[in-house]
C-alpha cells in the first residue's frame, strides 16, 4: 500500500536556486527505501519536505491519500511519522527511558502504563533496563541510535525517516542498526526511508532512488 506519494514536486531557495526539480516518487509500507546522492544533490531537502519540516512549493505530496498541506503539520510530525537523525537528537538531561516517555506524552498517545511500553520498545531495539536508566551521554553512539529508533516508534508511526542514521557508527554497529530497520519494514510493515551515503544501506534497501542535481535518476 502506498503510504506517501510525491508528484511533480519542486523546491527552490528564495525562488532562485532550484534544489528539487519535478520529483515524482511513491513509497509503500513493508519496504526499506534508500535515497542516495552526492552532497548538494537535494537529499536532506527532500527528507525535510516529506517529513513536514519544510513546506514544498509546487507539486503534490500525499500522505495516506491526503494532501500533506491539508494536514496539521505539528500533528503529522508528532503523531504520524518518526524521524531518526544522525546526531540522535536525544535530550541529554534525561535517561533513555525518560526520553521515550516524554515522546509519548508529547504525542498525546494514551498508554495505560507508559513506563512499561517504553521498556518494551527499548528491549525491541536491544536496550535493556539497566542501560535504559543510564544518562544518555553514558551510552555509546550505537546505543543512543537504538534509543532514537525506539523514540520514533513510541507512538506507533508506520512511516519512518532516517537521515544518515549510521553515519557516526562503526561497521558492526551499522549492521545491527540496519537489521533493526529491515525488521521494522519486513516484519512489522513499516515504511522506512533512509537518506544515506552507505553502500551497506544500498545493499539492504528494497528500492533505491538516486538524486542528481535535484532530479531522480
Amino acid at each position: 500500500m502506498n503510504i506517501l506519494t510525491l508528484e511533480h514536486v519542486n523546491y527552490s531557495y528564495d525562488g532562485i536556486k532550484d534544489v528539487l526539480k519535478d520529483i515524482t516518487l511513491s513509497f509503500e509500507t513493508g519496504k526499506v527505501y534508500g535515497i542516495f546522492g552526492k552532497s548538494g544533490a537535494g537529499k536532506s531537502t527532500l527528507l525535510s519536505i516529506m517529513a513536514g519540516l519544510e513546506r514544498y512549493q509546487t507539486g503534490s505530496i500525499k500522505y495516506r491519500g491526503k494532501e500533506l498541506k491539508a494536514w496539521n503539520y505539528d500533528n503529522y510530525r508528532g503523531n504520524e511519522i518518526g524521524i531518526i537523525f544522525q546526531s540522535y537528537n536525544l535530550l541529554p538531561h534525561l535517561n533513555a527511558l525518560e526520553n521515550i516517555i516524554l515522546s509519548m506524552n508529547i504525542s498525546r498517545k494514551k498508554e495505560t502504563n507508559p513506563k512499561e511500553k517504553a521498556i518494551q520498545l527499548l528491549k525491541k531495539v536491544g536496550i535493556d533496563e539497566e542501560q535504559a536508566k543510564r544518562p544518555i551521554l553514558q551510552l555509546s553512539g550505537g546505543e543512543q541510535q537504538r534509543v532514537s529508533i525506539a523514540r520514533a516508534l513510541s507512538y506507533d508511526a508506520e512511516l519512518l525517516f532516517a537521515d544518515e542514521p549510521t553515519g557516526n557508527l562503526d561497521k558492526d554497529t551499522e549492521e545491527d542498526i540496519l537489521n533493526i530497520f529491515s525488521d521494522l519494514a519486513h516484519k512489522e510493515g513499516k515504511c522506512v526511508i533512509i537518506i544515506s551515503h552507505s553502500h551497506r544501506v544500498k545493499e539492504l534497501a528494497d528500492i533505491v532512488y538516486e538524486l542528481k542535481n535535484g532530479k531522480v535518476e
